[in-house]
């Protein structure tokens, strides 16, 4: 069968007009215009960040009718907005650097960690000659915080005026001046912080307290490892505190004395970096630390803790795996939080010298670990343990061991099944580390410091509903339903009996604030003892602010 004419013409011109038609098409793939590659064909092909667009939102959107009123538009013209290099002192990347994925999340999740923003996204917005541009987008919240917090737990009240700034001028400083009485104490206090000196990695603290029982003052200047593929670290710390610490019983505060305490730490850290999924970072250090007790104004009813100086240099390693996964309405309302779920170990090893200023030798250890699971159908666990203790002439002092499990089941869009567990185990404990067990410490329907003991354990179930109240565009709100089971173990400083198993029930509210930098959850619950002395009230009314539901 002969061909045709135009048939054959055709053939002929194939060869020519496909590498026109395939470069047409290479073309228009890297045209602005047109949809970005994915992360992956992106990092295959090596691109490069070029330009860096920062982009912060007003703590309200005006162009949303229902946040374009009078007191909306003023608190965006009072609100001092976040400066772009105050931004750009937090991100991990800079153009000209490879693209990464992984980079951008850590970025990410460190703009996520400094209060003065929310809900910062990165992503890329262009690409052309193998040049990525990154737009990195957040909205302001709210900075400047005066305001009155009451709270009551375990049938205590407690107030505190404060006036901070978490934003000071828009370059991230943190300035806090406040006032507050406790069942402890009344105290005024002065403390700043900066997360990057003139821009850098270096971050300082400075803080100063005076109360009715003593003062207190601690300075810091860190570097630290401020990503995962960091290579080194550095830092000095020094702190003062002397006050007035208390012995509790069924609730009650049976002892006290004067606690003078000082510490210094000096350190640096070196690390390989990201290696893979793991980094491996090694910390050498010197670590000063004293506590010196007398009886307060009352005479004693139990034995006085033992002074005590510790003079160590000390070695620490810490493993860590990179494994992240962004959820929505677990522990916090209407905020995105930071799963980690990739594997945690350290390890830390010091020894104590009487040459260096110790009143004993010994050999200061410590071990932790933690690690996140996904299980099946919107399943999560995680385990998290430590170890802490003193080798002092042969024997163990001062040693604690720490479980706990935090597991999470998304029932539905709406509601979460929480079920949370911890126990600690101590030996030959020094007397100023007595475990305790009710009110603010667990134990919701108990009194503040119930139970006392050298072991405890908690389990606490917890069923959260999300709702999509809004009021006033400010807070989030939700429910609970809850449900505690403790108890402590072993003989306290003043023998007091072992009261057993004790349990609560309860109900309550949660606001989970979204506009301002407090981002804290505020707990209004009502909870209702099960067990314990005739003493404990058969209901406890709750107010208190907590960092999660």
């Amino acid at each position: 069968m002969r061909a045709s004419r135009p048939t054959l013409l055709l053939l002929l011109l194939l060869p020519g007009v496909i590498p026109i038609a395939l470069a047409d098409i290479a073309t228009v793939t890297h045209d602005p215009a047109y949809a970005v590659p994915t992360d992956a064909e992106l990092e295959r092909t090596g691109a490069r960040i070029g330009r860096i667009t920062i982009e912060t939102d007003d703590i309200f959107d005006e162009s949303d009718p229902r946040e374009d009123a009078v007191l909306y538009r003023a608190v965006n013209r009072l609100h001092v907005t976040t400066r772009e290099s105050t931004i750009r002192a937090q991100l991990l990347f800079a153009s000209g650097d490879p693209y990464s994925r992984r980079v951008l999340d850590e970025s990410e999740r460190a703009l996520r960690s400094q209060r003065y923003l929310r809900e910062p996204v990165i992503r890329p917005v262009a690409w052309h000659d193998g040049v990525v541009d990154v737009r990195v987008r957040s909205e302001d919240v709210w900075t400047t915080n005066p305001g009155l917090s009451l709270s009551r737990t375990g049938g205590t009240n407690s107030l505190g005026l404060e006036l901070e700034e978490l934003n000071l001028f828009g370059r991230g400083k943190q300035l806090t001046a406040g006032y507050s009485n406790d069942v402890d104490r009344t105290s005024i206090g002065l403390s700043w912080h900066d997360p990057a000196i003139w821009g850098s990695r270096w971050t300082s603290t400075a803080s100063f307290t005076d109360s009715d029982d003593g003062s207190g003052w601690a300075l810091g200047l860190e570097r630290p490892f401020y990503e995962l593929d960091a290579r080194w670290s550095a830092g000095l710390s020094a702190e003062s505190l002397s006050q007035v610490e208390n012995r509790y019983a069924l609730g009650t505060r049976v002892d006290s004395w004067r606690a003078d305490r000082q510490a210094f730490d000096i350190h640096r850290g070196w690390s390989s970096g990201l290696r893979g999924d793991w980094t491996r970072r090694w910390t050498a250090g010197f670590r000063y630390d004293r506590a010196r007790f007398a009886p307060a104004d009352t005479a004693l009813v139990g034995p006085l803790p033992d002074d005590r100086t510790l003079a160590l240099p000390y070695m620490r390693l810490d493993l860590l795996q990179d494994d992240y996964v962004t959820a929505h309405n677990l522990d916090q309302i209407g905020r995105t939080e930071d799963l980690r779920f990739g594997t945690q170990l350290s390890a830390e090893l010091g020894v104590s010298q009487a040459a260096l200023g110790a009143n004993r030798n010994a050999f200061v250890a410590s071990l932790g670990a933690s690690r996140g699971y996904r299980l099946v159908h919107e399943q999560s666990l995680f385990l998290a343990g430590s170890w802490g203790s003193r080798l002092e002439g042969g024997s163990l002092r001062d040693s604690l061991l720490s479980v706990s499990s935090r597991y999470f089941w998304r029932a539905s869009g709406k509601t979460v099944l929480f079920v949370g567990f911890a126990a600690d185990k101590g030996s030959a404990l020094d007397l100023d580390h007595e475990l305790m067990l009710g009110g603010d410490t667990g134990l919701r329907g108990y009194p503040l410091r119930y139970q006392t003991g050298t072991a405890r354990a908690l389990l606490t179930v917890e069923g959260r509903y999300f709702t999509n109240w809004y009021p006033l565009r400010l807070a989030r709100v939700g429910a609970a339903v809850f449900a505690d089971i403790g108890r402590t173990w072993g003989a306290s400083a003043l023998a007091v009996p072992e009261l057993g198993t004790l349990r609560d029930v309860g109900i309550g509210l949660r606001f989970g604030n979204t506009r301002s930098a407090l981002g804290n959850v505020l707990h209004v619950d009502l909870a209702f003892p099960l067990d314990g002395d005739p003493s404990v009230k058969s209901m406890q009314f709750l107010l208190k602010t907590y960092k999660s539901f």
